[in-house]
């Protein structure tokens, strides 16, 4: 394919691109396929001689789409949004098209700089204390990772290092795998499943603090745990607080946890990975305070701000800490501008070396949304979320089982485990909308999230009819069995 070519198929791909979103709600949310459906469908191995452009797009219709789950349906409304806007397509072509790789300044310069930048943008539309920016001479930054679990990682193997240098600096008795034994990390037993992951990889004890009756932990759970650690020579040095659960969107105690945190000597992370987009608005910014206190502080553009994945902020409050644990110079890596003070080399604040050019889309949606257009979606998928609460509070039927703060509404039918499960099965067999479950203590609840770019108070209307007309069905089956057994 030639340029010329090229500058005819990308067209044509922009255009199958904008229709396919334009229309997209025309398609089932969910796909009628069963595993392996693909591998028939394909040739058994890639082709010797090359194949046309016309033959590779005809097939995107008859091979992949009848497999995908449109994420992107107003009648999606399972796990957290998955964020998807114009500008940050166009973006993402111009970030291939450059095709840079940028480990390091001298890979790219505009790379890196625009990257620093855009986190000071962003940190500044949440209102981030001082500290957290680079500015021009701060100790602190953003980073770009790929998704909040690699942040959560990063910010758990710092706090890792920090501790065990301090530990050996005042009984260098200890061997370092001495001390790693004794290391804990702490998080909610609502935390997600990557913060677990994290102290796996990181070859750390974990444990979970217990949530109080909002689903949040609070200072005195915390205190608690960390008492009898201490008392047993255990070595507390990470908590992971979380903003905006993914059970049930609840939120940690900040205020009560970080002066703990700060007392004790413990790294404190917070992962808002979802409910951090909601920041930028005045009136959700509260729920950040206490981020303060904290160490890293992370949340996902890539979920709620029109970014498209994958683009997860990080912050940090001494970007020494992770330059420090992370820091290789193999002389193929080095460049003669590194030591200027002026200059920072992201392959040390992540896992992988190499990095795409990731800010050029934060960079395309904060210009071309503005932080106005960015509080509007927002809001209104708050406005929704609570117009879906109210329909199902109409219901005596069904209860809400969580505070609704931001998008997600946690409900289910008043009644057993196995009830909800058969209802939930329902919704997903008949493929109109698409929800996903979460357990909140021992009761099997449904989740609905408001996803979507494009939903409207339509699809909200239908969404609820549909669900409530299932569960009428339900009920009367139900009760039948249950009379003839």
């Amino acid at each position: 394919m030639d340029a010329a070519e090229f500058r005819r198929r990308g067209k044509e791909m922009v255009d199958y691109v904008a229709d396919y979103l334009e229309k997209i709600e025309k398609r089932q949310v969910f796909p009628d396929v069963e595993p392996g459906y693909l591998r028939p469908l394909i040739a058994d191995c890639a082709p010797q001689d090359p194949e046309s452009f016309e033959d590779v797009f005809k097939d995107i219709e008859k091979i992949i789409m009848p497999g995908v789950t449109h994420w992107h349906s107003p009648y999606f409304f399972a796990y957290f949004p998955a964020a998807s806007s114009f500008p940050a397509l166009l973006a993402d072509m111009l970030c291939g098209g450059i095709g840079c790789v940028g480990f390091s300044w001298a890979a790219s310069p505009a790379c890196t700089e625009l990257e620093t930048v855009m986190l000071d943008w962003l940190g500044k539309m949440v209102n981030l204390p001082e500290e957290f920016l680079a500015g021009k001479d701060g100790q602190g930054g953003g980073v770009i990772q790929g998704s909040a679990s690699e942040a959560t990682l990063i910010a758990l193997l710092a706090a890792r290092t920090k501790i065990i240098r301090q530990v050996q600096s005042e009984k260098p008795e200890l061997t370092e795998t001495e001390i790693m034994g004794r290391l804990v990390a702490y998080a909610s037993d609502l935390a997600h499943s990557s913060v677990e992951r994290a102290a796996l990889i990181g070859a750390v004890k974990i444990k979970n603090v217990p949530s109080d009756d909002t689903f949040s932990v609070c200072g005195s759970a915390l205190k608690k745990i960390l008492d009898e650690d201490k008392a047993a020579g255990l070595i507390p040095f990470f908590f992971c607080a979380t903003l905006g659960t993914t059970p049930c969107c609840s939120f940690d105690k900040l205020l009560e946890l970080g002066p703990i945190c700060n007392k004790e000597n413990i790294w404190m992370h917070i992962d808002a990975a979802y409910a951090g987009s909601a920041f930028i608005c005045p009136e959700f910014r509260h729920l950040l305070n206490g981020v303060e206190f904290a160490d890293s502080f992370n949340f996902n553009p890539h979920k709620w701000l029109l970014v498209n994945f994958d683009c997860s902020a990080m912050w940090v409050k001494k970007r020494s800490d992770l330059i420090g644990a992370f820091k290789l110079e193999p002389l193929y890596l080095q460049h003669h501008h590194q030591e200027s003070g002026l200059v920072t080399d992201y392959r040390h604040w992540q896992i992988p070396l190499g990095r795409r050019f990731r800010s050029l889309k934060l960079w395309f949606v904060l210009r071309m949304y503005g932080v106005k257009g960015l509080q509007e979606h927002i809001r209104k998928h708050i406005r929704l979320s609570h117009q879906f609460e109210h329909l199902v509070l109409q219901d005596e039927r069904f209860e809400i089982c969580a505070e609704v703060v931001l998008g997600l509404v946690c409900f289910r039918l008043k009644g057993s485990n196995e009830l909800n499960e058969a209802l939930l099965k329902s919704i997903n067999d008949a493929k109109k909308i698409h929800l996903v479950p979460c357990h909140l203590r021992e009761k099997f609840v449904l989740r609905f999230a408001i996803c979507s770019r494009t939903v409207e108070s339509t699809h909200i209307k239908f969404a609820w009819q549909h669900i409530s007309q299932l569960a009428t069905d339900l009920l009367k089956t139900w009760e039948q069995n249950h009379h003839q057994q």
